[in-house]
């Protein structure tokens, strides 16, 4: 699955190019173009950064919503959001292997995420989100 996302939207809304956004961001003018065309997909501290910055909502940037509802995100904290990705999927009935299996990752790299191990990837909290018609600040909060 790829993000629909809007990311060069909001950039050519900024009037910025790729080049001056990705100065901005501490990535090179091909990594922007890699995420703008969905060759790539811009990893989740990158994106709040970009969303802070520029008052973008994180549902807005994925294409998840239309409608930009801007929210701070002060702080991605691993162990939240994976406590929160555990509740998601108690509330939802599924098990790991489910989610895992309909984000196409492995129940392994799944489990890291909900015990906070590691922080979870745009590509994996997009999918939840899409599947289950959630906004990103369910599970990020």
């Amino acid at each position: 699955m790829l993000i629909n996302n809007n990311l060069k939207n909001c950039r050519e809304e900024l009037e910025i190019t790729q080049e001056e956004l990705g100065k901005v961001l501490g990535v090179s003018r091909k990594t922007v173009t890699g995420w703008e065309n969905n060759y790539d997909t811009m990893p989740l501290r990158k994106m709040v950064q970009f969303s802070n910055l520029y008052k973008y909502s994180l549902d807005y940037i994925t294409g998840l919503s239309s409608k930009n509802e801007y929210v701070k995100i002060d702080k991605l904290d691993k162990k939240k959001i994976g406590n929160n990705l555990k509740e998601l999927r108690v509330n939802l009935k599924m098990t790991q292997k489910q989610i895992a299996d309909e984000c196409m990752i492995s129940q392994t790299t799944y489990s890291n995420y909900e015990t906070g191990q590691y922080l979870i990837t745009t590509l994996t909290l997009y999918t939840i989100c899409y599947n289950h018609k959630l906004s990103i600040y369910n599970i990020i909060r």
